[in-house]
């Protein structure tokens, strides 16, 4: 290396580390940096325009002129570190929050009552003295109304620009107190002329606080405060109320919140300002349901249904422009999880809810369940769209709420649409669906969605699957629809074995207990589905033949009973003999135990004598087989042969 080239690189290292300093000391003067770091840092002096002294020699072989190449670059001009000396520990940057933006004070506790407390006591008590003196001067007619709107944007204005003195001494939450105190005291001012004392008309107060609320966003930009910035959307969402004239002007009001909303959706892209987005979404929701429930019409819903698209799409795309991660390992506020978390979540709710409010109540029946299934589409397209430019890519966090949210609006959209029968299929194959999916995916957020939808679907076939009284046993709706859940969760049972036996640990999860819930649940339900049928075909009779073979015929019925839980019961052993499974044979011991129960409690007081011979006969007989079975020790069960789990 030449010592021309060595000389160029050590002036461009120097300059480095000096525009670093300097950077340092500007995060410092903001409250980013603390001041610990700041004095363990190395010093840099003069600026590198000065002549750099060369600090090896071009005679040196490669390896001596690298590392001296290294140690000038560490001791750069203006920086007090000999040549060659090894480089101090530099600590981590420690970068301070929001709450720490104003510098650690050293001082004592006297200097800091002297010269901090004091002086906010006496600001304090001088605003009060100047509050009482307008009073009582305004009380005496002293000062006209116009005076007193000039009197007010004077101290507005003016405590602004007194709270530049105190930022610029890095006093920066009391700056924000007076920039905060003056913007109330303007938006007030403004306010007073035109609704107190109408000295201006609508136009220019409204016109007066988008300038006001526009200056305070442009301060927050320049000035980097996300705390300017709220009070900016507080003006803003407080300019509809304050020049208010008690009539309806939908398109001025519903426009100028989607400009704010638009304004606040750009600064979020460009600053990590999560606190910004929920508050302008709090703010929508109140002042639009404010109008809503005063002044909405029939009439108006075409006008307001496009303004209620524009609010729903700003806030359905701000969680993925906003610079914030909520991710496992990453700092982040309970903000920024707001934002990620409950900002989709209330979003979807207010847009559907909005939506359906609007349609015609002639149309709801039909169109309802088409609007959600719109929604379902369009988070669909929100889950798959991909990162570009400003939009960032969906962390997994908010892929799984979009993901949901497809479900959900799926699912609400079936009890919409459908009634009875038909909303109990259709959440059933909603879910099986789903657990297919899941299966395929491996994900653990669409199997628990798809567990959702199947006992939705379960519960739905118990209460809402209606009796059909007089209709022909098993040839009816209800144990048609009882058919179409055994076949679902079948199906739900040969979905969870698939996986269960692919024996890859990191895939198994939840599915072995999915497949005995499921194989569980078809078995209940074949029991359920022709108990019921037995139930009707007697119950019908009971009534419309001749009333005084009632008892005859609930005496048939508890003798059906009790003959189908025992042939129900042997097919279950048989089975679960035939598949090596303990889980069936457990099902089938447990059921016929049941069986004996009613036998020995129930028909022996309730059946004739001819029925109960019989029941005890052929309950005898079976549990005879079944122990003989047990004592041939066909499957080696004393041998310690291990059967399938299910």
């Amino acid at each position: 290396m030449i010592p021309d080239t060595v000389g160029s690189l050590e002036k461009q290292v120097g300059e480095l580390l000096w525009r670093v300093r300097r950077l340092e000391e500007a995060l410092w003067r903001q409250g980013v940096l603390s001041k610990e770091f700041l004095q363990q840092a190395p010093a840099v002096g003069a600026p590198p325009a000065q002549a750099i002294a060369p600090l090896v020699s071009a005679t040196a072989d490669t390896e001596q002129k690298t590392d001296a190449h290294v140690a000038g670059a560490d001791s750069a001009p203006g920086i007090s570190l000999p040549v060659g000396a090894p480089a101090p520990p530099v600590a981590a940057p420690s970068f301070g929050s929001y709450a720490s933006s104003v510098i650690a004070d050293d001082r004592s506790l006297e200097s800091r009552i002297g010269s901090q407390w004091f002086n906010r006591v006496g600001i304090l008590a001088v605003m009060i003295g100047m509050a009482w003196f307008l009073k009582f001067a305004i009380d005496n007619h002293w000062i006209g109304p116009l005076g007193r709107v000039l009197i007010g944007l004077a101290a507005g204005a003016g405590l602004i620009v007194w709270s530049e003195r105190f930022q610029r001494k890095s006093y920066i939450a009391f700056a924000y107190s007076l920039k905060a105190l003056g913007s109330g005291i303007l938006y007030l001012s403004l306010w007073a002329a035109f609704s107190l004392y109408q000295l201006i008309p609508p136009g220019e107060a409204f016109a007066a606080m988008i300038l006001m609320t526009a200056f305070n966003g442009f301060m927050a930009w320049i000035q980097n405060a996300e705390l300017l910035a709220l009070y900016a959307i507080v003006g803003g969402f407080s300019t509809p109320l304050l020049i208010s004239t008690g009539e309806n002007h939908e398109i001025s009001l519903l426009t100028y919140m989607l400009l704010l909303d638009i304004a606040v959706l750009v600064l979020v892209a460009l600053r990590p300002w999560s606190r910004l987005l929920f508050a302008a979404f709090i703010g929508i929701v109140l002042i639009f349901g404010a109008w809503w429930f005063t002044y909405y019409s029939d009439a108006q819903s075409l006008r307001t249904a496009f303004f209620l698209g524009g609010f729903f799409l700003i806030f359905a795309f701000a969680p993925r422009l906003i610079r914030v991660a909520v991710e496992d390992g990453v700092p982040h506020s309970g903000w920024d999880s707001l934002v990620m978390v409950v900002l989709p979540v209330a979003n979807a709710a207010f847009g559907f809810i909005a939506y359906y409010a609007l349609l015609n109540p002639s149309s709801g029946d039909w169109a309802g369940a088409w609007l959600a299934v719109a929604f379902a589409a369009f988070y669909l397209l929100l889950l798959r769209l991909p990162a570009s430019g400003r939009l960032q890519a969906s962390p997994p966090l908010l892929s799984g709420l979009h993901l949901t949210a497809v479900v959900v609006f799926l699912t609400i959209a079936i009890p919409l649409k459908a009634q009875d029968r038909w909303l109990t299929i259709g959440w059933l194959v909603e879910g099986a669906a789903l657990l297919w999916m899941a299966s395929r995916l491996q994900l653990r957020l669409l199997r628990v969605l798809a567990l959702l939808c199947l006992a939705l679907g379960l519960l739905a076939l118990v209460v809402v699957n209606p009796n059909p009284m007089g209709s022909m046993p098993f040839f009816n709706e209800r144990f048609g629809t009882y058919c179409v859940g055994v076949a679902v969760f079948t199906f739900a049972a040969w979905i969870a074995t698939m996986e269960k036996n692919k024996g890859e640990k990191e895939i198994q999860g939840t599915w072995p207990m999915i497949a005995a819930g499921s194989l569980l649940t078809v078995n209940a339900l074949i029991l359920l589905a022709v108990g019921w049928e037995i139930h009707s075909y007697w119950w019908v009779l009971s009534w419309t033949g001749d009333g005084s073979r009632w008892q005859e015929y609930q005496m048939h019925a508890q003798f059906t009973y009790s003959a189908w839980f025992m042939v129900f019961g042997a097919v279950l052993l048989g089975v679960g003999f035939w598949r090596r499974s303990a889980f069936l044979r457990w099902q089938a011991l447990l059921l016929l135990t049941v069986t004996i129960g009613k036998v020995f409690l129930v028909d022996m007081s309730q059946l004739s004598q001819g029925y109960r011979i019989l029941s005890f006969l052929g309950l005898g007989a079976l549990l005879l087989a079944v122990s003989f079975v047990y004592q041939r020790d066909c499957l080696k069960l004393r041998a310690g042969t291990v059967d399938h789990e299910v």
